[in-house]
């Protein structure tokens, strides 16, 4: 019978501290945000250059597409 409850007192010492866990506390304060928005963390290297050459292939070729552009291959959206 004591074996029961310390394995009740137990299990619920464990519900208790994974509830803890899920509560919601912003662990990156406002201002320290911007170095995790670093330049280094994104997908691309250059973004911007990426981003133009996407515009070019995009606007050269009909049969590119599919990311995200309107309009067809002659330029005019």
């Amino acid at each position: 019978m004591r074996s029961r409850q310390i394995l009740t007192l137990a299990s619920a010492l464990g519900a208790l501290l994974l509830a803890s866990g899920c509560s919601i506390q912003p662990w990156v304060k406002p201002y320290e945000r911007d170095r995790l928005a670093d330049p280094i963390m994104a997908w691309d290297r250059d973004a911007i250059s990426n981003a133009y050459l996407d515009h070019i292939r995009e606007s050269r070729e009909g049969s590119r597409g599919a990311t995200g552009g309107a309009g067809g291959g002659c330029g005019c959206n």
